[in-house]
């Protein structure tokens, strides 16, 4: 029998008591005698101007470039095979280096280490995605500490809280079986001051349950999925029972859409805030009170590449996300293709908050999950259409079976009928174009991801770019 099914044998407080011993083993691993310090520098450098991030950004880089072309396999074996070819290009230069794709990664994590590394000494961890193809991470305890240093900065600390506040997360970790039908849904983790709630039993049998715990356990903000958030608030809301009012719904792993924003924002009565980030720990971005996204430069190098070719896209364009990430010596990883789209912010107005850290406007998911219509636009605004508040859904799930056939899956609510179909099409259309076919199905459930996630937009297109990269 393995430990996780021990764990789901133990009763509730014995299931606690696991969970704050893991949850005190990862408060050691991420907060040390220098967190305060490393957080204080955070907060200072927010202070510079972008003339001084940009030359903060390239001694880091340089440091970080000339180390993965001499020390790390992958890299090594890329730059000697060029000069075999008498290719003179300096690494030196980011433009110089290739586009990294997940797929060697997956297959070959290891030669993205540092060789020579004693793998015992350093946090390894493991990220399914969206596709639910593992990828194996690895880190040293510095740099897990710089990194919630500069979360704790730019993330708790812009919206007043810290890491000895009590909180409450939405996740798909598997801290009770799947099949168990009775609460508790949740477990608490003293060691982290968290309630961490089952994302995947929330339903409308269960949902007393989950606004229960969120009252008794007076937490101050709630991190999570935005639609498994929305779904919460909903569910709440159909079955009359108020929810706390909490000092602010912090979102992940997933777009958040104003429609779901805006759900938020009236079922917890607290302001919202986006964030950005992966377990690659190569990039990451979250919002002001003034609503701007910006990126972290002391975390990684981000470039907006075109679709077609690796140059960077105007001001206006959208593009893909190429991250270069400057916190990870032990396994670098340089112009990493995460799989995201987003556009910079063509304001040059400077933001309300004083910063002068990038803006991206809008950060558009996985690639995989883009819409086209037939004329070959991209139309994920198909997605806000689906989530007008005047039609009675509480989820729904967009799949493009072809590139002119979308499937729209529906969770209905009551009253759903054949004239909330035809509306639904027709704002459909108006934006895809009258060659586009809409069929509409209901459904009980739209299933998540293996890693909790939902997919609200699933491409089954072929999305592969002819270019070698």
């Amino acid at each position: 029998m393995n430990r996780l099914s021990l764990y789901h044998k133990l009763p509730y407080p014995l299931k606690s008591l696991a969970a704050s011993l893991h949850g005190y083993r990862l408060r050691f691993r991420r907060y040390g005698k220098d967190s305060e310090r490393l957080v204080e520098e955070a907060l200072e450098r927010e202070r510079w101007s972008w003339e001084e991030w940009r030359s903060w950004q390239q001694a880091h880089l340089a440091e970080i470039l000339e180390l993965a072309a001499k020390q790390v396999p992958y890299y090594r074996d890329y730059w000697n095979k060029r000069r075999q070819k008498g290719d003179r290009a300096s690494w030196a230069y980011l433009e110089n280096w290739p586009v990294l794709k997940k797929d060697p990664l997956r297959k070959s994590p290891r030669a993205f280490v540092v060789e020579g590394t004693d793998f015992r000494t350093l946090i390894e961890e493991h990220t399914s995605g969206t596709t639910g193809t593992p990828l194996t991470i690895w880190r040293n305890l510095a740099t897990e500490r710089q990194w919630y240093a500069l979360y704790e900065a730019r993330v708790r600390r812009w919206n007043g809280f810290s890491y000895r506040d009590r909180w409450a997360i939405l996740g798909a970790q598997p801290i009770i079986p799947v099949t168990q039908q009775h609460p508790p849904f949740w477990v608490w983790n003293a060691g982290l001051n968290q309630l961490y709630l089952s994302a995947i039993h929330i339903s409308e049998t269960f949902i007393s349950s989950y606004v229960e715990a969120l009252w008794k356990y007076r937490v101050r903000y709630l991190l999570g999925y935005p639609f498994a958030l929305a779904l919460i608030v909903r569910l709440a809301e159909k079955a009359g029972l108020p929810l706390p009012q909490l000092d602010a719904v912090i979102t992940n792993s997933e777009i958040l859409l104003p429609e779901i924003r805006s759900i938020l924002s009236y079922g917890f009565r607290g302001r919202v805030v986006d964030t950005y980030g992966m377990s690659e720990t190569v990039a990451a971005a979250s919002e002001c009170r003034f609503g701007h996204m910006h990126i972290w430069p002391d975390a990684g190098v981000i470039e907006v590449l075109r679709d077609e070719e690796d140059k960077p896209v105007d001001k206006t364009e959208t593009g893909r996300l190429i991250l270069t990430g400057l916190l990870n010596p032990i396994m670098p990883l340089i112009r990493y293709e995460i799989g995201d789209r987003g556009r910079w912010s063509s304001d040059t107005t400077p933001c309300e908050c004083g910063r002068q850290m990038p803006v991206l406007a809008e950060i558009n998911g996985r690639m995989d999950d883009v819409l086209l219509s037939p004329d070959g636009r991209c139309i994920d605004a198909v997605i806000a259409v689906v989530f007008k508040a005047d039609l009675p859904i509480r989820e729904a799930q967009v799949i493009q079976k072809a590139i002119n056939l979308l499937e729209i899956r529906v969770v209905p609510e009551a009253g759903f009928s054949n004239h909330d179909v035809d509306v639904l099409v027709k704002r459909i259309k108006k934006i895809s174009g009258e060659n586009m076919h809409v069929d509409v199905v209901e459904v009980d459930v739209i299933p998540r991801g293996p890693n909790g996630k939902f997919r609200f937009i699933v491409s089954l297109l072929d999305h592969s770019s002819p270019l070698s990269l």
